[in-house]
């Protein structure tokens, strides 16, 4: 099995968004903002390789907004999902499943693409994952969080039967189960997933057996290694306390099994490992997925 990092850009957010409660006295440190308030964050998917399989987890934000939506989140860097792909000897037509951790747009805008007046799969030769219980939150979505969930980036992804549901077993809503339930993918041996539901419903945290070592990206429950300290809870996230119990279980765990934690959204730093500090559990060692090799 081979791992690659697809970066597909940059984007930015509201620094106090992104750090909730935290003061910007503290947060300015980690990630300056610029005079409008807003921090630069990756747009970090990344591939799997293993036989015949070419499994791309999250698509990043995607080109077919317009100016106006694009004008809230700035959208740049030279880097896109074709350069990527290409970066390693691959293209769109290459990708044989698509994994998309939840279906707000800076995870899975890149899934569609915008042909003449018709919207079509980005990724033609693929079957798109999601699960039952997150794609009818997404698709039925409460007023906070729908200008997170374009219809443009969804519903053309079940019109090109191309849809399919990771068969979880189980999952807990309310967070109050204080343990880590590893549920297999369905997709492939390595590939399993953790259910975790404070920041939307159901999102998947994809789990990545390689080489006996466990590799976690972390999608939204840890967005960078900014936010490994328990406080740091995004506003966007729609049940906070939830999200704070969550990133307590899963710190410990990750922890306990010398996990690899892969985030999407970190503008400096792939990876991480963890250590156990007075102040709790902290970051050890920031690297690249490619020193793993």
């Amino acid at each position: 099995m081979n791992l690659y990092s697809i970066n597909t850009g940059y984007f930015k957010l509201d620094g106090g968004a992104m750090f909730g409660v935290v003061p910007k006295s503290i947060w300015n440190k980690l990630n300056p903002a610029d005079e409008n308030n807003m921090c630069t964050w990756a747009l970090r998917c990344l591939l799997i390789e293993e036989g015949n399989r070419l499994i791309l987890i999250d698509s990043g934000m995607g080109n077919k907004q317009d100016a106006k939506f694009f004008g809230h989140y700035y959208l740049h860097g030279e880097d896109t999902i074709d350069a990527s792909l290409a970066n390693h000897g691959f293209t769109k037509d290459d990708i044989t499943d698509v994994v998309l951790t939840h279906l707000h747009f800076d995870h899975c805008g890149g899934s569609i693409i915008r042909e003449g007046d018709q919207l079509i799969p980005a990724f033609k030769n693929a079957s798109y994952w999601s699960n039952e219980k997150h794609w009818q939150w997404a698709t039925q979505p409460n007023d906070r969080e729908k200008a997170s969930f374009l219809k443009e980036n969804i519903i053309p992804i079940k019109e090109s039967g191309r849809l399919k549901m990771v068969p979880l077993s189980s999952y807990q809503d309310e967070g109050n189960d204080h343990s880590i339930h590893i549920q297999p993918s369905g997709i492939l041996d390595e590939l399993s997933f953790i259910l975790v539901n404070g920041h939307t419903a159901a999102m998947m945290l994809p789990v990545i057996q390689l080489k006996g070592k466990t590799i976690v990206y972390m999608a939204d429950l840890l967005p960078s290694s900014a936010h490994i300290p328990l406080p740091y809870v995004m506003a966007y996230d729609m049940f906070p306390l939830i999200t704070l119990q969550e990133k307590k279980t899963f710190l410990h765990w990750a922890h306990a099994n010398d996990c690899i934690l892969f985030f999407e959204h970190d503008p400096e730093n792939e990876c991480c490992n963890l250590q156990l500090t007075e102040k709790g559990i902290r970051v050890k060692d920031r690297f690249t997925l490619s020193a793993l090799e």
